[in-house]
């Protein structure tokens, strides 16, 4: 019988897949608003574009998984509100209010 290695017995961390799924719900949504985010592969973070040529702003999943975090973590929003999350990111990118 042949038995596979689960992710955390290779040091792989099991709560990535569901931060990817958050964060590309996140970016979903912040597409439907007009903005453009990309997912990366090498880690579970967001990249929003800021819609002049400033830096882009980084979006992890932090908190035990309950929030969408950035600005280093000083601006979070609770991952059960992803419509609301993308509105409060846009809003701190774009300084606009949607």
């Amino acid at each position: 019988m042949t038995t596979r290695a689960r992710d955390d017995d290779e040091g792989g961390d099991p709560r990535v897949p569901g931060e990817r799924a958050e964060l590309s719900r996140l970016r979903d949504s912040l597409e439907r608003l007009g903005m453009r985010a990309e997912l990366h592969e090498e880690m579970p973070a967001l990249t929003v574009r800021c819609p002049d040529a400033g830096p882009p702003v980084w979006v992890f999943v932090g908190y035990g998984g309950g929030y969408f975090s950035w600005q280093s973590a000083e601006k979070r929003h609770p991952v059960g509100d992803v419509p609301g999350a993308a509105v409060a990111l846009a809003e701190y990118v774009t300084g606009r209010v949607f």
